[in-house]
């Protein structure tokens, strides 16, 4: 079956850390940049960082910039999402998927697919 399986998620106090996997199963991930998401309750999904894989090219949206870092071990077919500093409002699920078209960053995502389950992040005293 080819999916991403995320993992990591639990539950964090303010300024705590936790360092999501996203794993694929049934594919390589090669060549695909690689986007984590997350979805909090009543709210939109929103793109939280990106990894490229032909040029490493990484974005991050503004509200987790200088706490979250994304990083991808090819070999282990599997990408990582540190999040450091952690928020009341960085409680949500949070996804991976594979930009199918796209192998950089750069310019925005193309066709996203195989969504994995999400893993639930709650950040709270």
């Amino acid at each position: 079956q080819v999916q991403l399986v995320e993992s990591g998620g639990g539950l964090v106090q303010p300024g705590g850390s936790l360092k999501l996997s996203c794993a694929a199963s049934g594919f390589a991930l090669d060549y695909y940049a690689i986007g984590w998401f997350r979805q909090a309750p009543g709210k939109e999904r929103e793109g939280v960082s990106c990894i490229g894989y032909s040029d490493g090219s990484t974005s991050y949206a503004d509200s987790v910039k200088g706490r979250f870092t994304i990083s991808r071990d090819n070999a282990k077919n599997t990408v990582y999402l540190q999040m450091n500093r952690l928020k009341s409002e960085d409680t949500a699920v949070y996804y991976c998927a594979a930009d199918i078209e796209r192998s950089s960053c750069r310019n925005g995502y193309g066709t996203l697919a195989y969504w994995g389950q999400g893993t639930q992040v709650t950040v709270s005293s």
